[in-house]
């Protein structure tokens, strides 16, 4: 009887399966975007790197901005988990409600799904831009070699630049999505229903 009396369905014990998977949401498909972003951007970056090792450095930019989704998933997961509830020792009811429990694992899945989506756009769009960054500047060292004037693109005073900006762009737009579904993430884990004993 003690047992029906300390339940309430508002405030299942299941529920904090939900704000746990939200939890491990979070982070682990925000770090499957990053692992795949970091890898497929150092793949064309070393790929580039053997024609025109010079712009090696210039190009690490889509790496940076795929490692930082980790952090988005990282962040959310912390503040989830600072929400968690434990249930009351001696009567176990439990004071982390259903309302919380399907709030944190949406938060989990808009941050960890994003950013998975993030990785994904921007490691295709690295490893095809830099590759073509790459390109482009060997075939202007080449051209100036049997004495043509400009870049490869035909453009005399560019070096090349426009391309380059282009691919960061498309980078930058790119890493939006994840940033979105931070801010998203960070709205949904203020709502908040708090049980009580006896209610």
């Amino acid at each position: 009887m003690a047992d029906e009396e300390n339940f309430s369905y508002v405030c299942a014990p299941w529920a904090p399966i939900l704000g746990f998977m939200g939890c491990a949401s979070a982070i682990v498909f925000a770090n499957l975007g990053g692992a795949y972003g970091t890898a497929m951007a150092g793949k064309g970056i070393m790929a580039m790197g053997v024609r025109s090792p010079e712009l090696l450095m210039k190009n690490i930019i889509p790496v940076v901005m795929a490692g930082v989704l980790g952090i988005y998933g990282l962040i959310v997961t912390v503040i989830l988990n600072g929400k968690m509830v434990k249930p009351e020792s001696g009567t176990g009811f439990a004071g982390y409600s259903q309302y919380n429990g399907f709030a944190h694992l949406a938060a989990g899945l808009c941050c960890g799904l994003s950013s998975l989506a993030s990785g994904l756009s921007i490691g295709i769009a690295a490893d095809s831009g830099t590759r073509a960054v790459g390109a482009q500047s060997a075939m202007a060292a080449s051209w100036k070699k049997m004495g043509f004037t400009g870049d490869a693109g035909g453009q005399p005073t560019s070096s090349g630049d426009a391309l380059f900006v282009g691919t960061v762009l498309i980078q930058v737009f790119a890493g939006n999505l994840g940033l979105y579904g931070l801010i998203a993430a960070l709205i949904l884990s203020q709502m908040d229903y708090a049980c009580e004993s006896g209610n």
